[in-house]
Parts: structure tokens; C-alpha cells; sequence
């Protein structure tokens, strides 16, 4: 069982940025992916962005070049860096991992985009 925990949400002004982490419990390395999901209420979760082992990453049309997801394998944390942040960010984002067999979700961490 690898355990996902989410920190970093909160709440910022728009076009604020903040950095939310992932910390897995165990080693990330044989992770084939792990990315970002997101749910504002009302509405059905969505991937935000992902990384791929390889490296690659892709995200949804609606946060490219605002948002980055990034891993790092040494530290078994993924981040995603959120910029020119928008009141339509605002949801939970869950993290998310994929062994190729199993898969992993975090409990959440809320970002809201308020002034």
C-alpha cells in the first residue's frame, strides 16, 4: 500500500501562484504516472495534468501554460506549480498514481482562488 499525501493548497488571490506537493510514502520510481486531478463542486473530476516516468507530461487545454507537473523521483514527491491563477481553479486537487497495477489517490487538498 503506498500512501499519497497532498499539502500546499489554500487560499490566494487571482493571479496568484501556489505549489502544491505530493509526498508518496515509498519510492515513485516504478510510478508510471502520477498526476493532478481536480473536482469543483458540482462538477466531475478532471485530470489536470500528469508526468509519465519517460518524463513527458501532458494537461488539460484549460491550464497549459499556467500549470507545471513535475516528480521527483529522490525525494518521492510530485508537485504541481500553478501560476496566473484563475476563481475557475478552484476545486479539490487529488493526487494520483499508477503502478501499471495498482493505483493510488491522496485525500485532497483544496485550493481556492478568491479576492
Amino acid at each position: 500500500q503506498v500512501q499519497l499525501v497532498e499539502s500546499g493548497g489554500g487560499l490566494v488571490q487571482p493571479g496568484g501562484s501556489l505549489r502544491p506537493s505530493c509526498a508518496a510514502s515509498g519510492s515513485i520510481v516504478r510510478m508510471i504516472v502520477m498526476g493532478w486531478y481536480r473536482q469543483a463542486p458540482g462538477k466531475q473530476r478532471e485530470l489536470v495534468g500528469r508526468v509519465f516516468s519517460g518524463g513527458s507530461t501532458n494537461y488539460v487545454d484549460s491550464v497549459k501554460g499556467r500549470f507545471t507537473v513535475s516528480r521527483d523521483n529522490a525525494k518521492n514527491t510530485l508537485y504541481l506549480q500553478m501560476n496566473s491563477l484563475k476563481p475557475e481553479d478552484t476545486a479539490v486537487y487529488y493526487c494520483r498514481a499508477w503502478t501499471g497495477f495498482y493505483e493510488y489517490w491522496g485525500q485532497g487538498t483544496q485550493v481556492t482562488v478568491s479576492s
